[in-house]
């Protein structure tokens, strides 16, 4: 015997759990499906535990998109406040960490929980977990088949599976299979706030640097539709045995183009080869000595080594032209990743269902009526610190209201 719903949300994740909430308690009668047998990793392990469920900062210029404007309408319409609106209700404690990131005091299962009750409160069916093995259109609805037999009827369908981030915890390419078997145009996918890696011969010098942690600026070219003046940000960098890491690093990923270079800052606040020649008369110390004062000792030892420089040479017996290289070296050090770590460490996935298929009011299809893309699947992109899930409550929202 079929079962008859309104709508049928594939993913229980923060977007669909989200629009399965929002769609239920407008009195639709909502199934909500997932494959996996835990609910949420994603949130679960978001924020070293503890989720960082949004960012007070979040608009629209924080978020990457083949159309920049496509996130707008979602975002005026369902912002940071609104959410931590529903987290007080649900009397979540909470902190803000850095730069407007916002934190639960105790647990991501807190969000978890918090989503489940909104979910109950709108009287939301569960299937989990359920694979859906087929999903076809039935005149004006459409009928989807589970690997446990059952036969779901739905006026509406909602994708809401995610990218192809963290394939340990469940990622698949299931939202992209929809979207072609419906011939909706897809933006390539790729991995996004990631970690870069380098050629190993070219690495090699600075494989000792590993656990070295600063804070830098680091940029990398224009992104034609993108960012017209490039991107550039300032946060913490962590060396690795195969290449850089840290949020200043996740954060350019996103923008950063194969085969093009990134350029760091090793020291933002000063301009190094300045203040070397300027104080030639007045600074006394080994060059090694002097640049472990503004940079880690590691790190000074290294950038030293890698330019052939005595550390125990006096600044007073160097050449201006010797100390602007190495101030080029620190200042402005330009180096062309040969990848990432890929999807097995990038917290989301860049591109997905392109967004001039869909009604950004909605995000329902435009040649499909009653198929919908939410949250990651989506070629909408955030930067990092709790604005992708940002997208994921805004797009659920959004959808949630439309059908």
């Amino acid at each position: 015997m079929a079962k008859e719903f309104d709508v049928a949300v594939i993913g229980a994740g923060a977007a669909g759990m989200m629009c399965a909430a929002t769609a239920g308690k407008r009195g639709k009668r909502v199934v909500l499906l997932d494959h996996a047998d835990k609910l949420a990793e994603k949130i679960r392990i978001s924020g070293g535990g503890r989720c960082n469920f949004t960012n007070i900062n979040a608009g629209p210029a924080n978020f990457l998109s083949e159309n920049p404007h496509f996130a707008k309408s979602a975002l005026s319409r369902f912002t940071p406040h609104d959410f931590l609106a529903m987290v007080k209700k649900h009397r979540i404690g909470f902190h803000e960490k850095h730069k407007g990131q916002l934190f639960c005091d105790d647990s991501a299962e807190q969000i978890i929980q918090m989503l489940k009750d909104e979910c109950s409160d709108g009287n939301v069916h569960w299937r989990m977990p359920a694979k859906v093995d087929a999903l076809q259109q039935n005149g004006a609805g459409y009928i989807l088949q589970t690997d446990e037999g059952e036969e779901i009827h739905a006026a509406s369908i909602v994708v809401a599976t995610g990218g192809l981030s963290i394939p340990k915890i469940g990622a698949t390419d299931f939202g992209y299979r929809i979207a072609k078997q419906f011939g909706l145009e897809l933006v390539e996918p790729r991995p996004a706030l990631v970690p870069l890696t380098f050629d190993t011969e070219e690495w090699a010098p600075f494989v000792p640097l590993s656990g070295v942690s600063l804070e830098v600026d680091v940029e990398t070219g224009s992104l034609k539709g993108r960012n017209p003046s490039g991107a550039r940000f300032r946060e913490d960098l962590l060396f690795t045995h195969r290449g850089l890491s840290g949020p200043a690093i996740l954060q350019i990923s996103s923008f950063w183009q194969p085969g093009t270079p990134i350029t760091i800052n090793l020291l933002p606040e000063m301009d190094l080869a300045q203040t070397l020649i300027e104080g030639k008369g007045t600074l006394k110390k080994q060059l090694g000595n002097l640049l472990s004062q503004w940079l880690p000792s590691r790190l000074a030892e290294g950038l030293l080594q890698v330019q052939g420089l005595d550390p125990e040479a006096r600044i007073a017996d160097m050449k201006d032209d010797t100390l602007r290289k190495l101030g080029r070296a620190v200042n402005q050090w330009t180096i062309t990743p040969n990848g990432s770590e890929g999807y097995r460490k990038a917290e989301v996935t860049r591109g997905g269902v392109d967004t001039r298929e869909l009604f950004q009011q909605s995000m329902e299809c435009k040649n499909v009526p009653g198929l919908y893309f939410i949250g990651e699947a989506v070629d909408v992109t955030g930067w990092l610190g709790g604005y992708n899930f940002q997208w994921a409550w805004a797009s659920g929202v959004a959808a949630g209201l439309a059908i």
